[in-house]
């Protein structure tokens, strides 16, 4: 199967391998097409495949390692997907057309930091929400947030702490980024002032030294905030292959929890983040790994709101169509 290499994506050259997937359950092959990307909040697929855990389930599992959601929605689209581990807004997207899949677990929640540089963290200490006005008259240009494409989990997060805030977008410039990596270059090379992300971004600006910190975790903006999930199409869920899988991750989700050590040398492995970063990240507030599918409920629904409002899906999505709990219940 062809996949992009982690080292490409990691270098941030390449695009989303789709040739050659075909889903499967549905056609009643033994395989089961899972999509995956190299990030941190999907680390569950890591863990399963680094611990042996896909042995437990009937069916041979292809994975197919992507670097942005909008190919494993356009893949999905094509029919050649079973599974995608990816952003709960891609998800939506995917419910949205009328694709036959439900997501039915997370992978993790209140994975995101907003970062800000630390001469804007001391104004907001004086000066509150204004603080970006105090910004730009003593700076002389707007404070710059980098982050993923407007409608991505990071933008939309931090689109609505601003809005919480009662700051105007207009105020402040939100640069899009592509990919983590690329994130902490721009704050690394002095590129944007601030930056809405998730590990290994928060832990590496921390240990480097950079002016740039963690100013508000999502679990203070946001309780619940989703961000990758599990989807999964309804020929799959409706097998007991799907139960099997979400042992699976439950057991890997545990294994995150329980160990460490050994778990930030799968990141390293899997995903390129050194294992020291790795476990220093795993042990922050932003680690926080699940499985059940009603702990992101809340975020969700303001989720699906900011993906109307910004004509990513037609409508806003409830809980009902978005959501299949049955499959992690019934496991």
């Amino acid at each position: 199967m062809t996949q992009i290499s982690r080292r490409a994506y990691l270098a941030g050259v390449g695009s989303a391998a789709s040739v050659g997937l075909t889903g499967c359950m549905g056609g009643g092959s033994d395989s089961l097409a899972v999509a995956y990307m190299p990030i941190f909040p999907d680390l569950q697929y890591f863990v399963m495949e680094s611990e042996g855990y896909f042995e437990n389930v009937d069916a041979t599992i292809e994975g197919s390692e992507f670097t942005d959601g909008p190919a494993i929605v356009q893949a999905y689209g094509s029919g050649e997907l079973d599974v995608a581990m990816f952003g709960i807004v891609p998800s939506m997207i995917v419910v949205d057309r009328g694709i036959p899949a439900k997501v039915t677990a997370a992978n993790i929640e209140e994975p995101m930091a907003i970062m800000a540089h630390e001469d804007l963290q001391a104004m907001w200490d004086d000066h509150g929400a204004e603080a970006f006005q105090v910004w730009r008259e003593e700076k002389g240009q707007k404070f710059r947030f980098g982050t993923f494409p407007q409608g991505s989990v990071p933008d939309v997060l931090l689109r609505y702490w601003l809005e919480e805030e009662g700051v105007d977008t207009s105020t402040v410039d939100i640069v899009e980024i592509n990919g983590a990596n690329a994130v902490w270059q721009a704050i690394a090379n002095g590129e944007v002032d601030g930056a809405s992300i998730m590990e290994p971004v928060p832990t590496r600006a921390e240990r480097e030294g950079v002016p740039v910190r963690t100013f508000r975790t999502a679990g203070e903006i946001m309780p619940g905030q989703p961000a990758a999930v599990t989807l999964m199409s309804d020929s799959v869920r409706d097998t007991p292959v799907a139960t099997q899988f979400l042992e699976q991750h439950v057991r890997a989700t545990e294994f995150i929890q329980n160990n460490p050590e050994s778990t930030a040398d799968i990141v390293e492995s899997g995903i390129g983040m050194p294992a020291e970063q790795a476990l220093a990240a795993l042990q922050g507030p932003l680690s926080n790994f699940v499985t059940d599918p009603r702990a992101i409920e809340n975020g969700t629904q303001i989720f699906s709101r900011f993906a109307a409002e910004n004509g990513q899906i037609d409508e806003q999505l409830t809980l009902e169509q978005i959501f299949d709990y049955s499959v992690y219940e019934n496991r």
